[in-house]
């Protein structure tokens, strides 16, 4: 069962990217997400994120994030801000995936109610 709120656009969306990053590019990407992330934090109905290592089991993704937002309305009006920061620094996220072999698995969530 989904949250009662999530019909009316005021529940909490989570944005859960996973990563199948190779150990030589792990660093150059950490960087990127962190940039990033330093953005994402200013932007109004942020709530808060985490930055994940896998550290044991057989599981494909070894970086995840994960980034709280107060609805999807925040999630897009915070969209442009960091499109704008990385075409300013001439970063594409796209094409550094691509150059250091990195996969992802990138998606909102809402939370099941209890």
């Amino acid at each position: 069962m989904i949250e009662k709120n999530q019909q009316d656009g005021t529940a909490p969306v989570y944005r859960v990217d996973k990563f199948s990053v190779p150990q030589e590019a792990r660093e150059e990407f950490v960087a990127r997400v962190v940039e990033t992330h330093e953005v994402l934090r200013r932007q109004p109905g942020f709530v808060r994120d985490l930055l994940l290592e896998q550290e044991s089991g057989p599981g494909e993704f070894n970086l995840v994030t994960m980034v709280e937002w107060q609805s999807q309305d925040a999630i897009d009006r915070a969209r442009p801000v960091v499109r704008a920061m990385h075409e300013t620094r001439g970063f594409d996220p796209q094409a550094l995936m691509k150059r250091l072999g990195i996969r992802a698995d990138i998606a909102n969530y809402r939370r099941l109610a209890d």
